[in-house]
């Protein structure tokens, strides 16, 4: 579990093509390495798992970024669509390597809608491993209405390790297990409320060996 740090904690405001984002900033002067998180659809960066996850890199020596995509810092709700937020995303990643996070190995993730952007830009971001948080890999299906897609070819065609911590009831579904992805099932559901200790423990453990 997660151990005592001493972080110096900023915000961020940076400029993307899509508007203002905001990094919340966990720095540790000692850090071998770092990890940017970002929110789901609906929700910021203050959800319980990105903070259970946040705290447990600290503890392995990551600095830790929470970011905010602009269409949250702007007050709305409803997420702007996929290329937009990729776009956004990739624009605070390379300001942060720039300055605040140079030079560090950097693993990259979110929870559900941004665990989907993380995947999608990991090759684009120069990501070692991907952390992925309720990936939402098929959207429950609506009375009277067809399945909708899956979305298991972005969580394939991320060729880094990558780490996807699921609920066991998650009713957007379990994704597999492959050669380079660990899939680890807690108790609960997209949320990943029920077993905090146990997302905050397998994050430490993965983040431990993909930094060895």
């Amino acid at each position: 579990m997660a151990g005592s740090w001493a972080p110096r904690m900023t915000n961020l405001d940076l400029d993307t093509p899509h508007g203002i984002a905001r990094a919340h900033l966990r720095l540790r002067a000692d850090a071998r390495g770092a990890l940017i998180l970002g929110h789901g659809a609906g929700g910021g960066v203050a959800a319980p798992d990105l903070r259970a996850v946040a705290d447990a890199a600290g503890a392995v020596g990551l600095s830790v970024a929470l970011i905010e995509q602009p269409y949250r810092v702007a007050g709305r709700r409803s997420p702007a669509p996929a290329r937009q937020l990729d776009i956004a995303w990739t624009a605070v990643v390379d300001a942060l390597r720039e300055e605040q996070l140079e030079a560090l190995p950097l693993i990259v993730g979110g929870r559900s809608a941004g665990a989907r952007v993380a995947c999608r830009t990991a090759e684009s971001t120069g990501a070692v491993g991907v952390l992925s948080l309720a990936f939402p890999l098929q959207p429950p299906r609506r009375a009277g209405s067809t399945p909708a897609p899956s979305r298991i070819e972005e969580l394939d065609g991320v060729e880094v390790p990558t780490l996807v911590i699921q609920g066991e009831r998650d009713p957007f579904g379990i994704p597999p297990a492959a050669p380079l992805r660990t899939v680890v099932l807690v108790t609960g559901d997209h949320s990943l409320k029920a077993d905090l200790d146990r997302v905050a423990a397998a994050a430490e453990a993965w983040l431990r060996d993909v930094l060895e």
